[in-house]
């Protein structure tokens, strides 16, 4: 959860004591505000500080009374699933005004909060921040309210300063200095929902789809949304079409309907302009398709479906970790801190100054509005600049004249996974953009010991990208033992590289194939391996394709047996998840779940631990919340299995609560990819294929290909806050081959958040902390 470690005597439970916090959700709503809000209101209260809900946003601020309400720990249950905001969010002019926010400060000041927790857009922290710099200003009004009698001199003297936090809850994801606000991914799987449907419906009568999708401001919803579905087209503010768009449009439908593609799909986002900042609506593109091409088309506006529905697991889980990060940052403050935004960079929880981020979002508008467009996709942030390119490199489809003679070999490994399908799909269509021939293997490393290959093409993989499991056919089988017959295989097809996407079979084979190159010459060709397996166990990589798609399912499947357990009071639920002796979906689960335990093999239990678990449920059901979820991972433990723990409870809880397990199983390696791991899964083949032609050119030699250094058998993994390409040989060390998982495990750090949202009397380590970084200088001089 933090970045920079120093010595701290704090003792967690006691920062808080004596301070006060109040949290409030401002502007258009986002699912998983509630989450981010919990979280806030149950770590405040874990460090001994009391929490507030302002209800009705700054209103609320303004109007106080009622609206300032003193939260406890289960006035926060239950709202992990709800979309929305369950303490409401306004549009408040009165804050507007120095009047308005004086009666803000005033009772403030009136409960002693020193402390304000904003989440909302860049409008709601920026009113945040213009509060806290006129604070001494507005003491004199509190002044006033003291001489009548209003508020005590104590109370005033306590209130010297304010401190102020803010998180991003927005489904446009238009805040710069963060990867992703909360909101963006639930809002791209309501999309998506919309998107698989029409799909179908469109395919079947050879239609042309235009969607719009939100975004006044900003095009990222609509350029992810694009890459999720392989759209033909995309319309971003950021962007706008070169001049003559329409027939290049109308080109490249007519080509995609004359190669035997059905559908044609366009996104647009609601803020889209021309070159002359004329905007472009879905009934100008729906005249012209219909008028120039005469295609039966469609178009649908998506409004505000897309910030309703339940948050997915990934804004739950980001809102609760952002929460944490909020409550530190409010309780280490000082006068002199700036007020700052806590942010997500690549897996990692950072603090950035919150006017840099307000400064930088403001210079996108600007050089959008001044026609400097490449620059604005530059500001936008490393996230959505990667998005871009790949959607350019995706979208134009006209293969190079001149072949390159190089076949590059694509096959899948291990268990299937949702989004598999999409690596596939961009590596082939990247593959061919090369000039490169692309070839399926059937069936892992027994399809290429048998010989189970036949090319592909671009319409092949065509609709790929929301089709689950794996349409290449996948198998556990490592290659040791069948390596004669691959290498004859890839002589026989003269194979000159090979894309391995799986689990840690694809690892495992992978590493095998290395070894085997001292003996057999034709394995010495560039390979990739890109991690694809809901277990996430794969070293070299945080996140797998496939692990947020199952995520999702668990997280589903918990919601729902969490309501039948809250309306029949005083049951725990034990769920089974899969991950080998991979903790990270049941911990994860956990999290995005509210679960009361996790059960995991890297993190050892005892009796003793299952002892204090049964008792934190006995005092639970002596609560408002009568209910409990206990997740435990297939192999966390031989002997302590889902049947004996089952038997545990039920025997310990008896008169008390009852027991009930559910064991989840295949499905969780089912359903369609989620929007994460469709853009991962696409950008990850698009990387992997670039990746091997330049390795191609390196290794050509007096006419033919030779591949031996370590550097040329790679995974391609996300690590921290960017992709990297490691040497197979050089993560064995960081590997436990025994019980396939990566010695080393970041979502480890997120246990303890887990176990103090359940109320766990733990030590939450504040020895590492997230320093202040500087958005500006991260992005270099712009």
């Amino acid at each position: 959860l933090r970045n920079i470690r120093y010595k701290s005597p704090v003792d967690p439970t006691k920062m808080g004591v004596g301070k006060a916090i109040a949290v409030l959700t401002s502007g258009g709503d986002a699912q998983g505000m509630n989450a981010a809000v919990r979280a806030t209101v149950r770590v405040g209260i874990y460090t001994g500080a009391k929490v507030y809900f302002v209800h009705e946003g700054y209103q609320g601020l303004v109007d106080g009374g009622d609206n300032i309400r003193q939260a406890t720990w289960e006035s926060v249950s239950m709202m992990l699933q709800l979309g929305g905001t369950v303490i409401g969010s306004a549009r408040c002019q009165d804050f507007r005004s120095k009047e308005g926010r004086a009666k803000a400060a005033c009772n403030l000041v009136k409960l002693g909060i020193t402390n304000l927790c904003v989440i909302g857009g860049d409008g709601s922290l920026t009113g945040a921040n213009e509060f806290r710099n006129e604070w001494s200003e507005l003491e004199a009004h509190v002044c006033v309210s003291l001489l009548k009698g209003k508020i005590t001199a104590e109370e005033a003297k306590r209130s010297s300063h304010l401190n102020i936090v803010g998180m991003v809850g927005s489904i446009d994801n238009d805040f710069c200095g963060t990867d992703m606000t909360i909101g963006t991914d639930s809002a791209l799987h309501r999309i998506m929902e919309v998107v698989d449907a029409i799909t179908t419906t469109a395919q079947s009568h050879q239609r042309a789809f235009i969607l719009e999708v939100m975004g006044r401001h900003c095009g990222y919803l609509a350029l992810v949304t694009a890459l999720a579905c392989g759209a033909d087209w995309v319309f971003i503010p950021e962007m706008p079409p070169d001049e003559g768009w329409q027939d290049h449009l109308c080109r490249r439908l007519t080509y995609q309907r004359k190669i035997g593609n059905r559908l044609n799909v366009i996104i647009v986002a609601e803020g889209a302009l021309d070159r002359h900042g004329k905007p472009i609506t879905c009934d100008i593109i729906k005249n012209l398709v219909t008028k120039k091409l005469s295609f039966d088309t469609r178009a649908t506006i998506l409004g505000h479906v897309q910030r309703g529905g339940t948050p997915s697991a990934f804004d739950r889980i980001l809102g609760s970790r952002m929460g944490v990060e909020a409550v530190m940052a409010l309780l280490e403050a000082t006068p002199d801190t700036p007020a700052c935004v806590v942010s997500l960079s690549g897996n990692m929880a950072v603090r950035l100054p919150l006017m840099e981020c307000v400064q930088v979002t403001k210079e996108v508008t600007k050089a959008m509005a001044e026609g400097r467009f490449e620059e604005a996709v530059k500001l936008r942030g490393k996230s959505f600049e990667n998005n871009w390119n790949t959607y350019k490199l995706l979208a134009h489809v006209t293969a190079p004249d001149v072949k390159s003679n190089i076949n590059i070999a694509i096959m899948n490994v291990g268990a299937p996974c949702a989004g598999m399908n999409a690596a596939v799909r961009s590596a082939v269509r990247i593959g061919i953009l090369q000039g490169h021939n692309m070839l399926a293997v059937h069936d892992g490393f027994d399809g290429l010991a048998n010989g189970t290959i036949e090319p592909m093409t671009w319409g092949y993989v065509g609709g790929w990208t929301g089709k689950g499991g794996s349409n290449l056919g996948t198998k556990r089988s490592l290659p040791a033992s069948m390596i004669e017959e691959i290498s004859l295989n890839i002589a026989k097809f003269n194979i000159h590289a090979l894309v391995i996407i799986g689990g840690f079979e694809a690892f495992v084979g992978g590493l095998e194939l290395v070894t085997a190159r001292e003996k057999y010459e034709e394995l010495c060709i560039p390979l990739v391996v890109i991690p694809a397996t809901v277990s996430n166990n794969v070293p070299g990589s945080d996140f797998s394709i496939g692990a947020d798609t199952a995520l999702n399912t668990i997280t589903t499947t918990c919601d729902r047996i969490k309501q039948s357990a809250a309306g029949t009071k005083r049951r725990v639920f034990i769920i089974e998840t899969m991950g080998g002796n991979c903790g990270y979906l049941a911990t994860m689960a956990g999290l995005a779940a509210g679960a009361d335990a996790a059960y995991i093999y890297e993190e050892r239990f005892g009796i003793h631990d299952l002892e204090t678990n049964v008792e934190h449920l006995l005092e639970k059901m002596k609560t408002t919340v009568k209910r409990g979820l206990i997740l435990r991972n297939e192999k966390c433990n031989a002997n302590y299995t889902t049947d004996f723990l089952f038997s545990l409870y039920s025997e310990e809880g008896k008169g008390v609560f009852d027991c009930r397990k559910n064991v989840l199983g295949h499905m969780q390696q089912g359903g369609t990819p989620t929007p994460f791991d469709r853009n991962f899964g696409t950008k990850m083949g698009a990387k992997a294929v670039l990746w091997l032609t330049d390795k191609l050119k390196e290794c050509y030699r007096h006419g033919r290909i030779f591949a031996n250094t370590p550097d040329s058998a790679c995974v391609l993994g996300m690590k921290k806050r960017a992709t990297l390409f490691q040497p197979l040989s050089d993560l064995k060390e960081d590997t436990d081959f025994e019980h396939r998982i990566p010695k080393t495990q970041w979502w480890l750090k997120l246990r303890p958040i887990l176990k103090i949202l359940a109320k766990y009397k733990i030590s939450l380590d504040t020895s590492e902390t997230a320093t202040m970084e500087h958005v500006i200088k991260k992005r270099g001089t712009v």
